[in-house]
């Protein structure tokens, strides 16, 4: 299991957020590491989600129901921040299922440390304003991507800004996630190659 670090949490938060170590050390006290095996639900339906996580391995991906079946909304590999965010920062239940691709380990932060963290320093503001642009950026380019790119360009643009997910995703879950059919996934696919 590796271990939640100031340093290593530093590391992945830079890459959006480039602050002092001194920001991530109270915040690296209050990680919790989480275990989940493939297929293992981390929050249900239906369900509040009471953590912001950091996907230290393995992978995740946010599901909605509809029509009898889940229609995948997102997917986070290693070192990505994600959360049912609506759900957390409410701290009300959502529809967003959150389960595990693969065995996972997550490095998560409850709702009430996050608060009691705010709490201690103003300086501690600087990581929840961190998480929160993570989270608007990334949906906000997502939600981009499926009005304005069709779905051979949305493929295009997976297979150039993440080429492993093919390796590590059923298939069906990524047409999901692109918003097709698999059928239609194979034809992109077989038409490109």
């Amino acid at each position: 299991m590796n271990t939640p670090s100031p340093e290593k949490i530093k590391q992945i938060f830079d890459v959006y957020y480039p602050v002092d170590i001194k920001f991530w050390v109270e915040f690296s006290k209050v990680v919790e590491c989480r275990t989940f095996a493939r297929n293992e639900v981390v929050k249900a339906y239906d369900k509040t989600e009471k953590f912001i996580n950091i996907l230290a391995s393995g992978s995740v991906g946010h599901f909605v129901p509809y029509e009898h079946k889940d229609i995948c909304i997102n997917l986070y590999y290693e070192n990505q921040i994600f959360s049912d965010y609506l759900s957390f920062v409410t701290q009300k239940p959502t529809v967003i299922k959150t389960e595990c691709i693969e065995d996972t380990e997550l490095w998560s932060v409850s709702f009430q440390n996050l608060q009691e963290l705010y709490g201690k320093s103003d300086r501690s503001l600087l990581i929840g304003k961190a998480i929160s642009d993570i989270m608007f950026t990334a949906k906000q380019s997502e939600q981009i991507d499926l009005l304005t790119l069709s779905p051979t360009e949305r493929y295009m643009k997976l297979i150039r800004e993440r080429p492993k997910i093919f390796q590590r995703t059923p298939l069906k879950i990524i047409a999901s996630y692109l918003g097709i059919a698999p059928e239609s996934l194979s034809r992109i696919r077989k038409k490109i190659s």
